[in-house]
């Protein structure tokens, strides 16, 4: 166990769609700043993250890119296939404890003919890690795969966190389908929030995938077929240092730090300091809306 801004102008932007022509989304600097969420910041604060956690705030800017997205107190949050050691787990679900809302992960689709010991071992393991109610609230994880979807009722969610998992779903060809399920489960009005690496732009999403990259225009057509509104668009997690030819894709960078190809032992002698030197990877952040 584990030991805003405000997009107001986002929405207005949304309201005007459903009238005209969509019109361009917001960056975030044009967006005005909102009232501060003081338990936004004291959970990214919390003692109970760990030192490598805070060391990453300075690539990943947690509560900024959460004021960003919209997140508010009291919401029913989702997060995307966490994963074990999350690091976005630790602050979102201390903040749905200490404002009233849920936090529900979904990961692992225990329900599909495919799912193993090991699957329902990792997704017990999960619950463990963040058992303490006095911090992390009731952590709950429901099943989310092809098989069944994200096995959340219509309508139940208020914020659906993706947090770089599109260059795996666009390999395995999943893509529309979850966004699809995303849209069902977001009550109107809810935020789907992504954070993403990012290929240039233009580039062939199936030659930048495997490396961990996908292009912005992915990601934005996935989430307008589905029937989402781009809200908002972020460079705040941008990291220009990144010029994403690295020899063992993004996981070269930190964190992962890759010396060798995956599933080979580790190289010594691989000269680490460039990549050391570019920091994790360029990203995306971007904020959809579901209409209503």
């Amino acid at each position: 166990m584990r030991s805003f801004k405000t997009v107001g102008a986002a929405l207005a932007l949304f309201v005007a769609a459903c009238a005209a022509a969509a019109p361009a989304p917001t960056m975030i600097d044009d967006v005005a700043p909102g009232p501060s969420d003081a338990v936004l910041q004291a959970v990214v604060d919390g003692a109970w993250r760990t030192p490598e956690e805070r060391a990453r705030d300075q690539y990943r800017h947690p509560a900024a890119s959460l004021s960003f997205w919209g997140l508010r107190p009291g919401a029913t949050i989702v997060e995307i296939e966490p994963g074990g050691g999350s690091w976005w787990t630790p602050i979102l679900a201390p903040y749905a404890q200490r404002t009233g809302g849920r936090y529900i992960a979904g990961w692992l689709d225990l329900a599909s003919p495919n799912a193993t010991d090991r699957t329902r071992t990792a997704r017990a393991a999960f619950l463990t890690e963040y058992a303490d109610a006095s911090i992390y609230g009731a952590v709950t994880a429901v099943d989310f795969g092809m098989h069944s979807g994200l096995a959340l009722g219509d309508n139940e969610a208020d914020f659906i966190l993706v947090a770089r998992a599109f260059h795996n779903w666009s390999r395995q060809g999943s893509t529309d389908r979850y966004m699809a399920e995303f849209f069902r489960v977001l009550r109107p009005g809810g935020v789907l929030a992504v954070e993403q690496h990012r290929a240039a732009p233009g580039a062939d999403v199936t030659q930048s995938a495997p490396t961990g990259y996908v292009p912005e225009s992915y990601v934005i057509e996935a989430a307008e077929r589905a029937g989402f509104v781009l809200a908002g668009r972020s460079e705040i997690n941008a990291n220009p240092r990144d010029d994403r030819d690295h020899p063992f894709g993004v996981w070269t960078l930190p964190p992962i730090r890759r010396t060798a190809p995956q599933g080979q032992p580790a190289d010594p002698t691989f000269d680490r300091a460039p990549y050391d030197a570019i920091g994790e990877s360029d990203r995306m952040t971007l904020r959809f809306v579901k209409p209503g």
